[in-house]
């Protein structure tokens, strides 16, 4: 699971925005947003730069979807 569509809220920024700044289409950053799909770690990590926090940050903790 991911945070890409709270970071993403957090910042006032878009999809669309994410999607062309990627070079990928809206619905990929879509599937991305929804957790349907997760990104590959490269593409988590320009990700994480486009929105300037860590990697780590756009990751869900297990233990918590877990309690």
């Amino acid at each position: 699971m991911n945070r890409i569509k709270l970071e993403l809220e957090k910042k006032g920024l878009t999809q669309t925005w994410l999607a062309e700044k990627l070079g990928k289409s809206y619905n990929m950053v879509n599937s991305y947003a929804q957790n349907r799909r997760q990104p590959s770690i490269e593409q988590l990590f320009k990700i994480a730069f486009l929105l300037n926090v860590e990697a780590k940050d756009l990751l869900e903790d297990n233990n918590r979807i877990l309690n």
